[in-house]
């Protein structure tokens, strides 16, 4: 039997007076923290909910969301985390497709109503009964400060089997509309365990959490790992390169968490003195969610001399199958090594292993493998096979045991009938000191079938030419690997995540 809410409630016995969470100036200790836990799971209680109910949540990184989280688990309750950019239509399939029966919704800002778009989508709606705003959204809708204020500060944890389902994790829908991950409370657990020796966090560090909250990696790696080992987890809605040295500097933070284009925009900060000693207080960093380049890998540990731990993970593996591990070792521009408990290979098209160096899909099991896309038995067995995942991720093995990502399946480009992937064009255009961004994308051809594209964004001092970035790249790669077409823009569309929005680049060819 495990029920993952007692993460918080162990912690609030040892060391009840340690700090738990901070934004801005507000401070909650561990025993503050799991009294609000508790009075949230009393409130939703006595509005029905319970073992067997999904329960959405749409929230930014404020003292909200673990509160409102550990307060859904302990009643046995299953979470729906949403991200906060999603408009009235995604909500409300989102809701729907979820069966949730209860939204808690933050009341947004003037430039993003999320509060708004959640109660239009919830509306539209009609599975989804109770609806709570976190912040005052209108007078006729119930406010979760007030619901809270008056409850018990103890409540008696549901006893869920570990095998329950506890989060019901969206998947980003580049293949059609979004899936969710059906993850139990052993799933996270486990990962959020591993997660712990990945850091090698000390108790009562400080973490900053810039990483949403919403998303698996932030969800497991930073809030689920962070409480395990009680750190002080410093939480910061927004990323902004200069509230984020502030904070590193105010807090003593020692563990960073961020994603590709978090650590490209602290390089294009301002090289300072000052700004490099507070970037130096850090102990570790890590980077998931989108590859980052050996680039900006090497000029951030140039500058800075704080290391960055790259690893790889994905919504159905709760999130994290490899990383480079402190005890293991690490390569740049590797993934690195199976977390514990977690068997990774690469196969072909026949489901047959691959001998190292040879390119082919990455497969993984363990007890961070999710129990079922919910309510979608068919994409399930697409993607599950014999307790394996099918990741759609090309990937490769060295001798040394360490795995690289070549790219996604669905990504790679054939041009002329060979295969090229756009992570390996890409990285070699990184290198180019003109470029600051790059995304490659494939371009219907009517003699080639595919063509390749590149979209670039240029350094501020750059005055490079398009064809000064071709006959770059040409001279670097393979004849029929370098691209043809070169754009420049301003700025990459960027996920929640950091994760280059390649479908937007491609409406735009439309």
């Amino acid at each position: 039997m495990l029920n993952l809410s007692i993460l918080v409630e162990q912690i609030a016995k040892r060391n009840p007076e340690k700090p738990a969470l901070s934004l801005g100036e507000v401070t909650l200790s561990y025993k503050t923290l799991h009294e609000k836990i508790c009075q949230t799971a009393n409130a939703l209680t006595k509005k029905g909910i319970g073992y067997g109910n999904n329960v959405a949540l749409l929230c930014p990184n404020n003292l909200q969301f673990p509160i409102i989280f550990f307060g859904i688990l302990k009643t046995g309750a299953a979470v729906v985390p949403l991200s906060i950019f999603l408009k009235p239509e995604e909500v409300a399939y989102h809701l729907s497709d979820s069966d949730s029966t209860m939204f808690l919704c933050f009341e947004g800002t003037p430039e993003l109503p999320t509060g708004k778009f959640g109660k239009e989508g919830f509306d539209k709606t009609e599975s989804c009964k109770d609806f709570i705003s976190i912040g005052n959204i209108a007078e006729d809708i119930q406010n979760f400060d007030d619901l809270i204020k008056d409850e018990d500060t103890d409540f008696e944890s549901y006893t869920t089997s570990s095998e329950d389902t506890a989060v019901i994790i969206y998947t980003s829908g580049t293949t059609g509309k979004p899936k969710g991950a059906e993850l139990s409370h052993i799933n996270l657990f486990t990962n959020a365990e591993a997660s712990t020796a990945i850091v090698a966090s000390s108790e009562f560090e400080g973490q900053l959490v810039v990483l949403p909250l919403f998303h698996i990696f932030g969800l497991t790696v930073m809030m689920l790992a962070g409480i395990r080992k009680s750190l002080h987890l410093i939480l910061l809605p927004k990323f902004e390169a200069k509230t984020v040295y502030r904070i590193i500097d105010h807090f003593e933070v020692k563990i960073f968490a961020g994603v590709p284009s978090m650590y490209w925009t602290l390089l294009n900060e301002e090289d300072t003195e000052e700004n490099r000693n507070i970037i130096k207080k850090l102990r570790i960093c890590l980077s998931g969610g989108a590859s980052l380049p050996v680039k900006i890998i090497n000029e951030f540990e140039d500058r800075f001399g704080v290391p960055i731990f790259e690893g790889y993970g994905m919504s159905e593996g709760s999130p994290v199958v490899t990383f480079n591990q402190l005890e293991v070792g690490r390569k740049p521009g590797s993934i690195g090594t199976p977390i514990w408990g977690v068997d990774v290979k690469i196969v072909d098209d026949h489901r047959n292993e691959l001998p190292v160096g040879e390119k082919g899909e990455l497969i993984y099991r363990g007890p961070n493998v999710m129990k079922a896309y919910y309510k979608k038995p068919t994409e399930t067995e697409e993607v599950l096979k014999n307790g394996w995942l099918f990741s759609g991720d090309i990937a490769v093995k060295d001798e040394d045991g360490f795995f690289f990502i070549v790219d996604r399946k669905k990504e790679m480009i054939i041009r002329g009938g060979m295969n090229v992937y756009p992570r390996e064009v890409e990285e070699v255009m990184m290198r180019n000191p003109d470029i600051s961004m790059v995304a490659i994308i494939g371009i219907d051809d009517e003699k080639l079938g595919e063509e390749i594209k590149a979209f670039v964004v240029r350094k501020k001092e750059s005055k490079a030419s398009e064809e000064d970035i071709r006959l770059w790249t040409k001279e670097r790669i393979a004849q029929y690997k370098y691209p043809r077409i070169i754009e420049f823009i301003d700025e990459m569309p960027l996920s929640a995540t950091g994760k280059i929005l390649k479908k937007n680049l491609k409406k735009q060819l439309k």
